[in-house]
């Protein structure tokens, strides 16, 4: 699968080793007793094999406001525990070999982290500490089970709110308001801001170091969406670091740029096998604004809403993989999913970036979606289509609840067209 965790038997022995003194709680006690059972033995071998050519077959586990897991806040330890490990196997029963795990959905953590606080959508409140550690555990798990973690971060979103006094007193976004920026009743860090670019790398990189995962995810949010007849204000960082650039729009996609760039290089400093990957809103820009881009008429284009560069991320072969959201069926007018997947393989060609396909499992059966989507056989009909470009490497469901729930049986006709065997 590309670049991903070409890992020896040595590497994976010392990893899986070192697990168990970076993990605490449920953790900790289940690598132990793998020790004494003689799993990790098997656990190394599934690690060794990880990356091997095999193509991505991904699902997203989405934490933030109990979308995905765990189902509710303020679960026992053990009952969450119970819910992340059902997931884990209804992605070993789907043939399924990667889980993309939401691990800092709001400027928290789910792990002990020394520069955030826990998550709030554990216990119900911001920094309590839910007596166990869920990135940890979801790693060992998943190795255990022959599953990649791809841990998965949102760099900039803080709160889903913007009362900056319902975050807990140690909040960096409290200690440093002036990092922060009200916008679409949402609170977001000032890309712009050198010091919380900085910051917010070192808060996502503390992850990389502590755990064995097999790659570093972010999704589709850098500059946050547009909200209509708002403004996201960041006057006083353009006036001090605009100075240049011949736009604010040129300035605020430098500064994600350079966020994309220098994590990308300390990731690969402190691990060169780890893959970084991300997965933006599918339309970089319509062919009307730029002549390069998709035959598409999306009132979103990440390139000029989001200031995100999608496509020179990949031209430019900074990630290890690009996983755009073509989240729109086949035959779908302003953004059709059989015109944006061969754009997405022509734009990575030559780069040694792989494409993995987001696909949008929670579409279907859903009676508010188009036609397309009460059809069991859209999906399948994707993964067909897709199949003919050599730059898309797999693909990834969103999301875990629906890979489970499966309401017209979309996921099973998947796994019974293309996913006979377990990926290997």
């Amino acid at each position: 699968m590309g670049r991903i965790t070409r890992r020896g038997f040595v590497a994976a022995t010392a990893g899986a080793l070192s697990g168990l003194a970076t993990a605490g709680g449920a953790a900790a006690a289940d690598r132990a007793g793998a020790l004494r059972d003689g799993t990790l033995e098997q656990a190394v071998r599934t690690v060794a094999a990880r990356g091997r050519g095999r193509d991505f077959r991904g699902v997203w586990v989405a934490t933030v406001a109990n979308r995905d897991w765990p189902s509710r806040a303020g679960l026992t330890a053990a009952a969450q525990r119970a819910e992340l490990l059902a997931h884990l196997d209804k992605a070993v029963e789907r043939r399924l070999n990667a889980v993309v795990f939401q691990a800092r959905p709001t400027a928290d953590a789910l792990w002990p982290s020394p520069y955030e606080p826990w998550s709030e959508w554990l216990t119900g409140v911001q920094g309590r500490d839910p007596g166990w550690d869920p990135l940890g555990t979801a790693v060992h798990e998943a190795h255990r089970r022959g599953l990649e973690l791809h841990a998965w971060f949102n760099p900039y979103r803080i709160a889903n709110h913007t009362d900056l006094s319902r975050l807990v007193p140690t909040h960096p976004a409290r200690v440093h308001p002036d990092w922060a920026v009200p916008y679409g009743g949402k609170l977001y860090y000032n890309p712009g801001l050198p010091e919380v670019r900085r910051f917010v790398e070192d808060a996502m990189l503390d992850a990389v170091r502590r755990y064995d995962i097999d790659g570093v995810h972010w999704d589709d949010y850098f500059y946050p969406y547009p909200v209509a007849d708002q403004s996201f204000d960041d006057d006083e960082a353009f006036e001090r670091y605009g100075d240049g650039f011949p736009d604010r729009d040129a300035w605020r996609r430098n500064n994600i740029d350079l966020l994309v760039r220098e994590t990308a290089a300390r990731i690969k400093k402190i691990n060169p096998r780890l893959s970084f990957g991300i997965s933006p809103f599918a339309v970089w820009r319509n062919a009307a604004s730029d002549e390069r881009g998709s035959a598409t008429t999306a009132g979103v284009q990440t390139y000029d809403d989001l200031h995100a560069d999608t496509r020179a991320w990949v031209r430019e072969g900074r990630l290890d993989y690009i996983c755009p959201q073509v989240y729109w069926n086949i035959g779908f007018a302003a953004a059709d999913y059989a015109v944006l997947v061969p754009w997405w393989d022509e734009v990575a060609r030559g780069t040694g970036v792989d494409v993995y396909i987001g696909e949008a499992l929670y579409k279907a059966g859903d009676p508010a979606q188009p036609a397309a989507w009460q059809d069991p056989a859209e999906l399948s009909r994707h993964l067909t289509l897709a199949r003919r470009y050599a730059s898309v490497r797999g693909h990834c469901f969103f999301a875990a609840k629906e890979v489970t729930e499966d309401r017209i049986g979309a996921m099973a006709r998947v796994v019974a067209d293309h996913y006979l065997r377990r990926a290997r």
